[in-house]
């Protein structure tokens, strides 16, 4: 017998309104990034560190941005725990897979699949068996209370489960962002890993997404827009949930929690667009007043989003932005140049010395940020809840 895993809410034409308007927005997206231009591999960069960002620290894995990037690249973090740090390059590592297995066209999702980015998020601690089902109970506790919010199903359940959730994501004709948004809630419910649920599900709904090609597949993922309120993640989750596996319950609130995320995440993403596109102008902009190399205005951008440059990152960066390899003698002489310009400060001594933004810098950036639109707030649904409120 196939175990029932939870259904989505039959649409109604409120929600096919707001799919339409995230559609819109998704196409604009992949307008502005589908053309190459030099600036979008700073923006898939900073993309990806926000996601990673976002995720963790809705488990409580706090870092800045500057650390995420740090972690991303490979590089040592600055103020981050060891803890923290191994988080984030475990994430990092599984969404690095996710976004490459989401070009494959003959990759599919399965338990396989599950185990092993579960193995890359958690194999820095054995004791949460990455890359194996769980072997018994395991409950979500409320952080604030101590109580026990959520009973997972039985253990022996789980292999059941989540083949029952693979077949319906196999043969869902639901559009995408639904049987993304279905997919997440079921994996998080059934709860399959000692540890790691939550990520492994938002890092699942990712994948979902990015297979379908609809934009660049690093913005596909709401994790940022899931990071900023984890209360209100955690809650639409009790909501539906109710304290145990219960997949008869209705997950509309869930859906259009997703919904509502997809959108204000997919206006964020225009937002950084816009900015990155015109912080990239003014950069190359100063490089060629000053006559320093135009292959520096890659580092100037990372720079001026707040990133701290250091010799290899300033190798790497160009060798993304500007398609050349330098070496490391190459690269310290311009970094000279650049803090002899004043427009990048040093930090430190030797091979610990990194660089930030000057004065100069950080004012352009400031001036661009200041024109941006404020961050999207808007909730689609607002009115549908709040008939739904008037009528319980």
């Amino acid at each position: 017998m196939i175990e029932p895993v939870f259904q989505p809410p039959p649409l109604t034409d409120l929600d096919h309104e707001v799919l339409g308007l995230i559609e819109e927005l998704r196409v604009q997206l992949r307008y502005r990034v589908a053309e190459p231009r030099r600036w979008t591999a700073n923006l898939r960069r900073m993309t990806l560190a926000h996601s990673v960002q976002g995720s963790n620290s809705i488990e409580g894995y706090l870092a800045t941005l500057d650390d995420v990037a740090a972690a991303v690249d490979d590089e040592p973090t600055l103020s981050a725990s060891e803890e923290t740090e191994q988080a984030l390059h475990g994430y990092r590592d599984a969404m690095t897979y996710v976004l490459q297995v989401a070009q494959d066209p003959s990759a599919t999702i399965d338990a396989s699949l599950l185990k092993a980015l579960h193995f890359m998020m958690l194999r820095h601690d054995l004791a949460m068996r990455p890359g194996r089902w769980r072997a018994g109970f395991v409950g979500v506790h409320d952080e604030r209370s101590g109580e026990l919010v959520y009973h997972a199903p039985d253990a022996e359940r789980v292999p059941a489960l989540i083949d029952a959730m693979l077949d319906r994501l196999s043969g869902d004709d639901q559009p995408p962002l639904v049987r993304a948004a279905m997919t997440h809630l079921n994996l998080v419910m059934i709860h399959p890993f000692r540890d790691g649920n939550g990520r492994m599900a938002r890092c699942l709904q990712t994948l979902v997404l990015a297979r379908e090609q609809i934009v660049t597949p690093v913005l596909s993922s709401i994790e940022e827009e899931l990071g900023r309120d984890a209360r209100a993640y955690y809650d639409v989750l009790a909501e539906v949930g109710q304290g145990r596996w219960r997949p008869e319950r209705s997950t509309r609130p869930w859906l259009r929690f997703c919904l509502t995320a997809h959108y204000r995440q997919a206006k964020t993403h225009l937002r950084r667009v816009n900015e990155t596109e015109h912080l990239w102008i003014a950069c190359a902009d100063l490089v060629e007043q000053r006559r320093l190399p135009e292959r520096a205005t890659g580092p100037l951008l990372d720079a001026a989003s707040g990133l701290r440059i250091r010799n290899p990152s300033y190798r790497a960066t160009v060798e993304m932005t500007a398609a050349e390899e330098i070496s490391e003698l190459t690269a310290s002489r311009e970094l000279k140049a650049l803090v002899d310009a004043g427009l990048l400060r040093p930090v430190g001594a030797n091979r610990a010395r990194y660089y930030l933004a000057a004065p100069p810098l950080t004012a352009l950036r400031d001036a661009i940020r200041a024109t941006r639109p404020p961050r999207e707030a808007f909730d689609p649904f607002a009115v549908a809840r709040a008939h739904d409120r008037a009528h319980l």
